[in-house]
Parts: C-alpha cells; structure tokens; sequence
C-alpha cells in the first residue's frame, strides 16, 4: 500500500486550530498565505509519495554499509536526496539572507511529518542538519554563518550533532573529548563519538560536526563544555573544500530499525587532531547544543506521529481487503472484511484518534513558536514561548510513545500477517521504537516537564492552560450532539485530572522528590492525552459550524466528529488512572529493596 499524505487534515489543523491566516500577517511571513501553505503541501506530499516513500521498504532491506570508513547508503537515497535538495526542502523554515524560504514552522511541520510518513531514515540526515542550522543561526560568528549556512540550506552540505560518547550517554558531565587550542583561532579535537546519525554517508559533499568537547582547564561537570564545529572536509575562507579532517567512521550500528540511516562511531583525533572552531563563548557548549536538541526534539515527536500516520494507512487499507468471519450482527450473510467488525474498528479508531490528536497538538505548538518569534507585541511574545516550550516534551514524549503503541495495533490489525516481515507492517513498529529514546527519553522529557516546566514557575503556565480548556468545555457546553456532550464531560474531567496533578507536582517536588518523579512519566501522558484531546475539542467544533453552515467536505467533516467522540470516550478516560497512579503510587515505585531486582 502506498502512502498518500494527509493534507486535508494538516490544513485543517493550521487554519482552524492554528491560525494560520493570522501567522500570516506576522512580520516575515508576509508571503505565509492560506493558499502558500496549500500549494507548499501539495507538491511536499507529490514529491514524497513518489520518489521518498518508495525506498521506505528498500531502506529496511537494503540497508546503509560500512567498509574500512566509507559508508554506502540504501541504493537510491543519494539521488532522491539531491532532487530533495533541489527542490529546497531543507531550507524551508530558514532566513532567505542564506538561501532559505523564511517559511513558518507551523507549515514546516507539516512538510516534515510527510518526509518522516514516506521514509524515517532518509528524513533523518534533513533532521539533523536543520538542528544543525539553528545552533549556527544563534550562537556562530557572521563568518561562521557565511561559510557554512548557504552550503547546509542548500542541501549541498549535511550536519550532526555529536553528543553521545561510550562512558557519557544522557549525562554529559562525563564527556572526555578534548579540544586543544592552536594559537590561530582553531583548536585539535581528540575523542570518540557514538551513535552520530549520518555521522557518515555519501549523499553530500561535506558533513558538518557540531561535537561536544572540554578545552584544557575548563570547569568540571556540565560548566565546561564547550561547542565546536569540525568539517568532514576542512572548507577555505572562499567556502572551497580543502582536505580531509582527521574524523572517522570506524563503525556503524546494527539497529532494531531505521536500518537505512547509518548511525556512526566517529573518532576524532587519530592521526594528529581533528580541525574544529569554537562556535559562541567557551563553556558554553550544553546550551547551544540544547537549540540543535530541542528543534530536534520537536521533530522527533513529529517523526512519532508521521509512523503512526503510515501504520494506520497500511492497517486501514488491509482492514477494508481481507475477508474474515461473519460480522457479529449479521450485518453481512457470510464471511466479511475485518473492517466490519467492532474490535479491528476499535483498534483503527485508536490509531486515526491519536494521530489525529497528536498532529493537531504539534501544529498548535508549531503556530505558537512561530508567533513567539515573530509576533510585535513582547508579551504575547512571552506567552506564546511559555507555551511552545511546555508543549516540547509533550509533542515529543507523548507522540513517540504513542506511535509504539499505533505501529503495535497494526501488528495486531494484520494479526499473523502482521508478524510476517514481508507484510510491511513491522517495519514501522521497528522503526518507532527509537523515538522514545534518542534527543532524550521519555523520563527525561518528562523530568523536563516537572522540574523546568511546572515547578519552575510553580505551575503558572500548567494553570494558563488549563483556563484555555476551560474555555473550550464552555463552548462545548451549549451543543446537543452525542460528540459534544460526550467531549464536554471527558474533557473536563482529564483537564481536573492534569490540574490536580500539576499542583501535586508543585507542592511535592521539593519536599519528596521521589514520589514526584515516580510518576514524572504517567505526568506527561496525562498531560499529553489531556491537551491533544482539547485540540480534537476545538476540531470538532470547528467541524460541526462548518458542516452547520453546509460548507467544506462533508465527509471529512464527519469523520473528524465521530474521531474527536472517540477520542474522549477512548483516550482522554485513561487520564483518572493516570492521576491515581501518579499521586498515590509514588511509595510502591520506591517500595522494593535495590537487590530484590
């Protein structure tokens, strides 16, 4: 089954949830019209169902190699990655004054989910290198910017970030690789890097290291990190490639999934120093890296929901194909399709329902960045922040753990079918397992949410949008359909339930840390059913009015309706579990004696 991208709904997130037409009018995005953002889909979704999507599979089976340092990747990826360049996705949401579009994120998003839907390896190196554009736009020198940013936006070149190190995974305080200085302004890197995403490949001229290091004498701990960009390929001061710098790949892993995108150990340093620059102040390198990380972050929950998306597209089409058993109600004399019967639907529904909220959730996020950064006004500018930065670890936490639990449904969808690796199926259960653990774990997104984004400020901006829901179970309330009563009262329910639940984190975090981190994880879900849920609130009023006034597509309408009933009967009544489990469930985490495991 081949993928078709889900435009009609991304451009109904943007313009009925997100705003669009008013992030159009924002300084910058003068050029982000309704019918940009239709046209920009359009051809995204063209260009990925016909020349991405097809070496999804390809990828899976033919995988990227390693011999004696070079890396091959999938045949095909090299020549669909240059018409990606030239077509100039990757410098779609970048400044035009180094070759970009300028685009908001909030119509970038929805391009980056389809590249993720058509093929989740391939839309990794695209990843990385945008992280890699932002750490350069806020923290790199004019000279930095000029030399390398034109080259990255293009295409033409690739970026990574180099974190990770055998003894120093997510605690970087232990990162050993050091970086001499030279007297001349550049510095030699000595170190092993592990688990860099295209750390190595064929697909571009020139790869650009973003690599963590310690200069000599820098303070212990997380305070003396420092940031450095290091060229596979040395780049003179007329932007010419020169040699080869002394970093190498001298392995890559053997994954679960996304076995098309080569995941490197790079070693720096073994033939005399690898060349690198410091970009922005020394000892300042966690906080630069953590703008490459949080825009990955982003795109990684929205890597989760454009699996989930491709899962639920393959389930539903073999659903609707292979006969099975007699309906229950006998609706059908004989053996019927599976999509007849109520439990296939249930698990169809649950695949379409979170998507379909996790989507919603992450375009809003996107529209509030883009308003954060843009918007005239320093206060809603202030707000909108507050808000996009609390959505963070939720757009990634909640989105990756739900595209397992999607991908696994589709498994169960095909039933022994969906075992069988020639089905397709499992490859994207494969593939999904990883998003819950790279650019930060579930835990550490949701130890994010408690400590920086609730307890920092003692809950104000968990209350701000709880007020916002609110709003909506007002609006809510009047209706008469079973969808909106239905939604009313599931949705004020889990919005007491998240509200209980922030101000139990607020009161609890000093004084018993561990009860509160005990449920730090059941935290974000909560938090993630409660606010997509909310936005599948607003969906369906908006549905309703336009099918009310006897516009737009009737079916899709309705279908948005009867999903948003689903999601309050279905998803958003898991929230009172999650609210026990979190304020009464601390002491039985920490109940059992260390060695009794």
């Amino acid at each position: 089954m081949s993928y078709r991208a889900p435009v009609k709904d991304m451009l109904f997130c943007m313009t009925e949830l997100a705003g669009l037409e008013q992030i159009g009018q924002l300084p910058g995005f003068e050029d982000a019209s309704v019918d940009t953002a239709e046209a920009v889909l359009d051809e995204c979704a063209r260009f990925n169902e016909s020349v991405v999507a097809p070496l999804n599979r390809t990828g899976d089976l033919e995988p990227s190699s390693w011999d004696a340092g070079t890396v091959r990747t999938t045949p095909g990826f090299r020549q669909a990655f240059r018409q990606f360049a030239e077509g100039g996705w990757q410098g779609l949401q970048h400044p035009t004054e180094f070759g970009g579009q300028n685009l908001p994120k909030t119509i970038g998003a929805a391009c980056t989910e389809m590249l993720n839907s058509a093929n989740l390896s391939f839309a990794l190196c695209p990843l990385l290198t945008d992280g890699a554009i932002e750490a350069l736009l806020t923290a790199g020198t004019d000279e930095q910017r000029a030399l390398y940013l034109p080259k990255m936006i293009s295409g033409e070149w690739t970026g990574t970030m180099n974190l990770t190190e055998p003894q120093a995974g997510s605690d970087l305080a232990l990162v050993r690789t050091r970086a001499e200085p030279q007297g001349d302004g550049s510095y030699k890197l000595f170190g092993t890097k592990i688990f860099i995403t295209y750390g190595e490949h064929d697909m571009a001229a020139n790869i650009v290291h973003f690599v963590l290091a310690r200069i000599a004498g820098a303070p212990e701990g997380v305070k003396g990190i420092s940031l450095f960009v290091v060229p596979k390929f040395l780049v003179g001061a007329d932007g010419a490639l020169g040699e080869r710098n002394d970093v190498h790949c001298v392995s890559i892993e053997h994954k679960l999934g996304i076995k098309a995108s080569p995941t490197a150990v790079l070693q720096f340093g073994d033939h005399g120093g690898a060349i690198g620059h410091l970009v922005g102040a020394e000892n300042r390198g966690l906080e630069y890296m953590f703008i490459m990380m949080n825009a990955a972050r982003y795109a990684v929950g929205v890597q989760g929901i454009a699996v989930a998306e491709r899962s639920y597209q393959k389930a539903a089409a073999y659903a609707r194909e292979r006969v099975q058993s007699r309906p229950v109600d006998g609706s059908v004399p004989g053996s019927a399709t599976i999509v007849h019967h109520p439990d296939v639907r249930r698990m169809l529904m649950t695949m379409r329902a979170y998507t379909e909220g996790a989507r919603a959730m992450a375009i809003v996020a996107a529209a509030a960045f883009d308003v954060a950064h843009h918007d005239s006004d320093p206060e809603t500018r202030k707000r909108s922040q507050a808000f996009y930065e609390f959505m963070v670890p939720l757009v990634k936490g909640f989105s990756t753990e739900m595209s397992v639990e999607v991908a696994s449904l589709g498994i169960q969808v095909h039933g022994g079918m969906g075992f069988i690796e020639e089905t397709g199926a499992a490859q994207y259960f494969r593939d999904s397992r990883i998003l819950p653990i790279y650019e930060g774990t579930t835990a550490i997104q949701a130890n994010d949410l408690v400590g920086r984004k609730t307890g920092r400020d003692g809950g104000q901006t968990a209350r701000s949008i709880a007020t916002e829901i609110a709003r909506t179970e007002a609006a809510l309330a009047p209706r008469d359909s079973a969808a909106a009563r239905a939604m009313a009262t599931r949705l004020a329910a889990s919005r007491a339930d998240f509200e209980a639940v922030a101000n139990f984190v607020v009161e609890r975090v000093r004084s018993d840390p561990n009860a509160v981190f005990a449920g730090s994880v059941p935290y974000l879900m909560l938090a993630g059913y409660t606010v997509a849920g909310w936005q599948m609130a607003r969906a369906l009023i908006a549905a309703e009015d336009t099918l009310a006034a006897g516009r737009g597509d009737a079916a899709f309408l309705r279908a948005k309706v009867a999903t948003a009933w689903f999601y309050a009967e279905h998803l958003l009544t898991r929230t009172p579990a999650l609210r026990a489990a979190i304020v009464d469930g601390g002491a039985s985490v920490m109940a059992l004696d260390n060695d009794s495991f």
